[in-house]
C-alpha cells in the first residue's frame, strides 16, 4: 500500500447470511482464493490507509479465514438489518478512533470483478474536505458501490439501518456526487447461478 492517498479507509461489507447460496457466500472459491480474500487483496492493493472488513453472519468461520490478513475486523451484531447497519458499524468504529479518515470507500465482498485500479480511480478523483461523494456509475445510469464518501457524511452514514445501503445519501446530495464510469461489467453475486456463471467465465468451469 505505497503512495497512500489522503487518509482514506476502505470498508468491505461482508456480514450477510447468503441465505440464497446455501453456504457462506464470502467463502465461495474465486480462482486460488475465495470471494472475501479476493476482495481483501484488491483492497490492500489500493491506496488506502486502513482496510475494515465488516462481518456478521457466520462470523467465526469467516474470521478464521481472514484473521491473518492486515485488516481490521468489525462485528456487526445487527447484520440481519442489512447493508445500512454494516456501514453504520464501520463508521461507529471510525468515530471511536483518535484520528478519523478524510473519507471512507465502501465496497462489497460479492463484486469480484472490482479491481484495485478501479478503487484507485475513485480515490484519485477525491478532494478531501469538499463534501464530495465519488460514486461508481453503471450503464443504466444508476450510481452505486464502490463509493467514496467524504467524512462530512459520517453522521448520516452512522444513522443507516436498512438494507438499501447509502443510496438515500447519494440521492439527497447529488450536487456533490462525481460519477466514475466502469471499464468492466460489474456483477453482484446474489444467487448460486450468478456465481457459477461468472466463475465459469473467468476460470475453469465448476463441476
Amino acid at each position: 500500500m505505497s503512495d497512500k492517498a489522503s487518509n482514506i479507509t476502505l470498508v468491505i461489507l461482508a456480514a450477510g447470511a447468503s441465505s440464497r447460496m446455501g453456504s457462506p457466500k464470502q467463502l465461495l472459491s474465486w480462482g486460488n482464493d475465495n470471494l472475501i480474500t479476493h476482495a481483501i487483496n484488491n483492497a490492500l492493493g489500493s491506496n488506502v490507509e486502513e482496510v475494515i472488513v465488516v462481518l456478521g453472519a457466520n462470523y467465526d468461520i469467516i474470521f478464521q479465514e481472514i484473521s491473518h490478513l492486515p485488516v481490521t475486523i468489525v462485528f456487526n451484531n445487527q447484520w440481519e438489518f442489512g447493508l445500512g447497519s454494516s456501514i453504520a458499524s464501520a463508521i461507529d468504529y471510525l468515530n471511536n478512533q483518535e484520528e478519523k479518515p478524510n473519507g471512507v470507500l465502501i465496497t462489497l465482498a460479492d463484486q469480484p470483478l472490482v479491481t484495485s485500479e478501479h478503487l484507485n480511480e475513485l480515490i484519485l478523483n477525491f478532494s478531501p474536505g469538499t463534501n464530495q461523494i465519488i460514486a461508481t456509475s453503471y450503464s443504466n445510469r444508476k450510481q452505486g458501490v464502490p463509493v467514496l464518501f467524504d467524512s462530512h457524511y459520517f453522521k448520516a452514514l452512522l444513522q443507516l439501518d436498512g438494507d438499501f445501503g447509502a443510496k438515500s445519501i447519494l440521492v439527497k446530495n447529488q450536487t456533490f456526487v462525481k460519477n466514475i464510469n466502469l471499464h468492466f461489467k460489474n456483477i453482484d453475486l446474489d444467487t448460486l447461478e450468478d456465481y457459477k456463471m461468472l466463475y465459469d467465465q473467468n476460470f475453469k468451469p465448476l463441476h
